[in-house]
Formats: C-alpha cells, sequence, structure tokens
C-alpha cells in the first residue's frame, strides 16, 4: 500500500512539472513583429527620396576643334580662375588652312589692285572719248567683282584664324576640376568632353519624385537632406524646380533641392536622403496600399497578417487581400483590408495564423 503511495506522489508531482513547463513554453512564444497600419495611395505625411548631391553650375568642358592634345594643365581637384590656360591642340589642320586662306586674301588683293589700275585706265579713255561705254562698264564690274572676291577672303582668314584659337582650351569660370576624360598625346574630336569643371558656390540635390506625390511638391518648400556619409548631421534646404514632365528612364519626376547652408564637408557626387513633410496635403486617392514585403502566397492566393488586439493581447490573424498594381509605395489592395487596420511587414516566413505577437 505504501508502495503504490509514493508512485502517486511522483506522478502528480510529474504531471505539475509538465504543467509548469507548457506554461513556460506559452510565455516565450511571442514573436516581436514590425507593423504599419494601412493607409491610401500617396497618403503617408513624411516621405524621403534618395539623391545625388552637385553643385549649382556644372560645366563640361570641349574643344571647339580637332587634333592631338599636346598640352594639359589638368588635374583632379585642382582649382582654376577664369581664362586660364587648360589644354592646346596641335592645330596642324588649322594651320595649314590658316596659310591658304592668307594665300587667297594676298592674290585676291593683287586682283583689286590690278582691277583698280584697268578702270583708272579706262575711265580716264573713256573721258576723252576714246573707249567705248561697254569698255567703261566692264572695267568697272571687273573692279567690283575684284573688290568683292578680296572682302570675302578676309572673312575666310577671320574664321580660319577663329579656328586655330579654337585648339585653346580656357577655364570658362572660377572653379574646381572634378572630372579629368582625355590624357596627353590623345587624338580627340570637336565637342569631345575633355573635362568637368564645378564652378558654383552653391550646393543642390538632384533626385525622381514619383506621380503619387508629385503634385506635394512645389518650389520653395522646406526640406531636410541627409548624407549617408555625414552620420547625425541634416541640413536645411528649398526646392527650387520642379519638372513638369515625367523622366522617360526612372518614370519620375525630376526635381532640385538647394542647400540653404552648405559645408565642405559635402562633396559632389554624395548620395543624399531628402524628407519631405506633406502633413498640409489633402489626400484625394482613395485607392488603398500596404508594402510589398507585407504580401504573402499560398495556394489560397495573396495574404497579409493582419494584427489584432493591443499591447499583451496582441496576435495575428491571416487575412486573404486581392491586390492591384504595383506602386513606388507597394501594392494597391483591391479588396479584404480597410484604412487604419494594422498588418505585419516582416518575417512572414515564421508567422502562423493566431500566433501571439509583441508589437515593434
Amino acid at each position: 500500500m505504501k508502495h503504490i503511495y509514493n508512485i502517486l506522489i511522483v506522478a502528480i508531482s510529474l504531471l505539475f512539472t509538465s504543467c509548469g513547463e507548457e506554461e513556460k513554453k506559452q510565455e516565450t512564444v511571442k514573436r516581436p513583429v514590425k507593423y504599419q497600419e494601412v493607409g491610401y495611395l500617396g497618403g503617408e505625411k513624411i516621405r524621403t527620396f534618395s539623391g545625388t548631391a552637385q553643385t549649382d553650375k556644372i560645366i563640361k568642358m570641349s574643344f571647339r576643334n580637332s587634333g592631338i592634345i599636346t598640352e594639359l594643365n589638368l588635374k583632379l581637384g585642382q582649382k582654376v580662375k577664369k581664362g586660364q590656360l587648360l589644354g592646346k591642340l596641335d592645330n596642324v589642320q588649322s594651320r595649314l588652312s590658316y596659310e591658304q586662306a592668307l594665300t587667297q586674301v594676298n592674290s585676291a588683293e593683287s586682283q583689286v589692285n590690278t582691277a583698280k589700275l584697268s578702270l583708272d585706265r579706262v575711265r580716264a579713255l573713256y573721258e576723252k572719248g576714246s573707249t567705248s561705254l561697254s569698255d567703261y562698264e566692264a572695267a568697272k564690274n571687273s573692279y567690283k567683282t575684284a573688290s568683292e572676291s578680296y572682302k570675302s577672303s578676309k572673312r575666310g582668314l577671320a574664321i580660319q584664324q577663329e579656328q586655330i584659337r579654337y585648339g585653346y582650351l580656357y577655364a570658362p569660370e572660377n572653379g574646381t576640376i572634378a572630372t579629368v576624360d582625355v590624357e596627353i598625346d590623345e587624338n580627340i574630336s570637336p565637342g569631345q568632353l575633355i573635362a568637368t569643371l564645378n564652378s558654383g558656390t552653391d550646393m543642390e540635390i538632384t533626385l525622381g519624385i514619383p506621380e503619387s506625390v508629385i503634385n506635394g511638391v512645389k518650389n520653395g518648400m522646406s526640406v531636410s537632406v541627409a548624407f549617408s556619409s555625414l552620420v547625425n548631421e541634416k541640413f536645411k534646404a528649398t526646392v527650387t524646380e520642379v519638372s513638369p514632365a515625367v523622366d522617360a528612364n526612372t518614370s519620375t519626376y525630376p526635381v532640385r533641392v538647394k542647400l540653404n547652408n552648405t559645408s565642405d564637408k559635402i562633396k559632389s557626387g554624395m548620395a543624399a536622403n531628402v524628407t519631405f513633410d506633406f502633413g498640409d496635403r489633402k489626400i484625394n486617392n482613395k485607392t488603398l496600399v500596404v508594402p510589398s514585403n507585407a504580401i504573402g502566397e499560398d495556394s489560397n492566393g495573396r495574404f497579409v497578417f493582419l494584427i489584432e488586439g493591443e499591447g499583451e493581447n496582441a496576435k495575428v490573424k491571416k487575412q486573404q487581400v486581392t491586390i492591384g498594381n504595383l506602386t513606388p509605395e507597394g501594392f494597391e489592395i483591391k479588396s479584404g483590408l480597410t484604412a487604419g487596420q494594422k498588418i505585419a511587414t516582416a518575417g512572414l516566413q515564421t508567422l502562423l495564423n493566431g500566433q501571439a505577437v509583441k508589437l515593434n
């Protein structure tokens, strides 16, 4: 009898121990999840877009003539003054053309002098009645033709002289050399990019804005700018340009913002994040949208994990949805959700229907 009593005590102890372990296991099931409220397309008040920094005046420099580069006074980061000689071509063809034009000028000048002497002689004979009117008119026409030819050859000489000057590259403005795209002894053609000059004093950010929010962006609008390379630093900026047409390459509207106070730390080409506050903008679009990473798919179709309850009682429910087009803000929702509902936005592969969660 005592043996049976001891067995009962051990069994009861194991039962309570097992229940305690189950309670402990249930306490550790709660999984932290990130979530977001379901909203309307274009309805976010604070939006951040990526852009690139650049000076407000960028000049792409090139020669207006062809030839081989014989002199190149360019280095990355070099500061230059307006009018400073930066490069020179051999100008062989232009010099040859100039010499030919000079020969034509000299020849035309000689023809003018000859025609003038002939005209003077014929005029004297005509006045004495020793020659006909037709001879006199012919002499005048010859002199006029020679004079026009002389003027034309001088214009040609001036053009060829200008072509020689096109073989010299001068700094158009004060600034800093940002890129050098050629080497000395390289054969180049007219208009070929030689170097890029950053001559502006202000810094701008160029970025693309999607169609859903472009109507909320206005000239003079204040924005905040942060650079990934400058940790914990933010800069105030102002929208200066808003394109009325979409860029076919990016399907966004080009926008420029200018920093109110620039810094030597900000370099042209740096990646920037520009934050817009659309808090006072009225949202007319009633299309629901959720982030693309909140949408899952199983054998029954597309779904989201809807968060029900608050605080310690929060849990997820698998909710089937019908999606529409993919937008820059996520998938349009045709059915299955209403505005204001909370949905999980991460870890869908590890969540279970009815699982208790902790909102993160």
